[in-house]
């Protein structure tokens, strides 16, 4: 009898600069918080320092209690901080989705929870006719959705709603990241999004927090 797998969720962003890095990182806290082991995953990074590292990716790394194999957590790293299908064009890679399900499955086996994040916005391209959604579905991820808190954010995050529920993936639940902390009518906002969002509200980011401190404000997705 084959072992039950470890639930997986692909975490995506409204936009890019929403804070989808920050909340995975917090999730992972919480999950350890549960005694879980929750591995975090970058399947696709663009733009590294001096040393070849990108900030996320290592970011991610420094939240897991365990650490796996760095190219299982990013299978795929871009130098220029630009968008991930002009970058894999230039350094004349493709970024396909085999890779990436090898190392997803390799870290689900040795893991109690997996958190996949996206890169940039839910319909990213990552090549000429493949994006970050396609990759959510071939993964067959439920999807926990970062909606950064400002103005704009209720037109961005019912595209996004919209886009998910296009490509049959279920919306697992959502984190409002208070990305303006001066943000005019913050709760008329959220309030906004909780009565359109199918999926309940996992937690409110407060600005200025880290991912330890924030996590004490999540709920785990079920």
């Amino acid at each position: 009898m084959n072992a039950p797998q470890a639930p997986a969720w692909f975490v995506a962003g409204t936009d890019t600069e929403v804070g989808k890095t920050f909340v995975t990182c917090a999730l992972l806290h919480a999950f350890a918080a549960q005694g879980l082991n929750a591995v975090g995953m970058k399947p696709i990074a663009a733009g590294t320092d001096a040393d070849g590292c990108n900030e996320d990716v290592e970011q991610l790394l420094a939240a897991m209690p365990v650490k796996p194999a760095r190219e299982l957590v990013n299978p795929y790293l871009f130098a220029p901080p630009i968008a991930p299908h002009i970058a894999a064009a230039e350094a004349g890679r493709a970024i396909e989705p085999g890779p990436i399900r090898t190392a997803f499955d390799a870290l689900r086996a040795h893991a109690d929870a997996v958190l996949v994040e996206g890169v940039g916005g839910f319909l990213v391209p990552l090549g000429p006719r493949y994006d970050a959604a396609d990759l959510a579905q071939d993964l067959a991820l439920p999807v926990i959705l970062v909606v950064g808190m400002r103005l704009g954010c209720i037109n961005h995050a019912l595209l996004t709603r919209d886009a998910i529920a296009a490509r049959g993936l279920p919306l697992a639940g959502w984190v409002a990241n208070r990305i303006d902390p001066q943000m005019n009518r913050f709760e008329e906002n959220l309030e906004a999004l909780k009565a359109r969002l199918p999926a309940p509200l996992l937690g409110i980011v407060p600005a200025n927090s880290t991912p330890a401190d924030a996590a004490r404000g999540l709920s785990l997705p079920r």
